[in-house]
């Protein structure tokens, strides 16, 4: 995912810094919006839903309870609603928990090999790069709700278009 892109074909997955457990993630949070306000999908359901199997549509949905996105109640009526109005939760914040930041700054500070920092520690422009990089996806997705995905296609390109144009505007921030 590369914001403002309309790359297309087989080299866009190249671009993606979103992984699979984020995106596959993202997309059954966007199933419980879509199901609507107050109403539940069985796992069974969100799994069909988007193509993935239980096991794995179960460890998801986890970590989106463990979040405080979901809810989940056990028993026969039992199921996975969203705890928030769609409208009230951003692409961020269902991201966050599933992966992490696409930048974390903390690497630098990590042991390059067993012995020493990274070369660059004290004096690094690449890594003012890498951060201005991921203030601009962190601002970028919170402005994205689940209800603004829930919509169609179309609606989501004028939406994204919108958001383009207030960044624009802004200088970006």
């Amino acid at each position: 995912f590369v914001p403002g892109s309309d790359a297309r074909g087989p080299e866009w997955q190249d671009l993606m810094i979103l992984t699979a457990q984020e995106e596959y993630g993202l997309r059954c949070a966007l199933s419980l919006a879509r199901a609507g306000q107050g109403e539940s999908l069985t796992l069974s359901q969100v799994a069909e839903a988007e193509g993935l199997t239980s096991a794995y549509a179960g460890k998801l949905m986890r970590l989106l309870v463990q979040a405080g996105l979901v809810d989940s109640t056990r028993g026969r009526s039992g199921g996975y609603l969203l705890a928030r109005d769609p409208a009230t939760i951003t692409v961020a914040e269902v991201v966050g928990p599933l992966g992490g930041p696409f930048y974390d700054g903390e690497i630098c500070t990590r042991p390059a090999s067993a012995s020493e920092l990274c070369v660059h520690n004290n004096d690094c422009a690449v890594r003012s790069v890498w951060s201005g990089m991921q203030g601009m996806v962190d601002n970028y997705l919170e402005q994205i709700s689940l209800r603004d995905l829930a919509s169609d296609e179309a609606t989501m390109d004028r939406t994204m278009e919108e958001i383009r144009d207030r960044s624009v505007v802004s200088g970006g921030d």
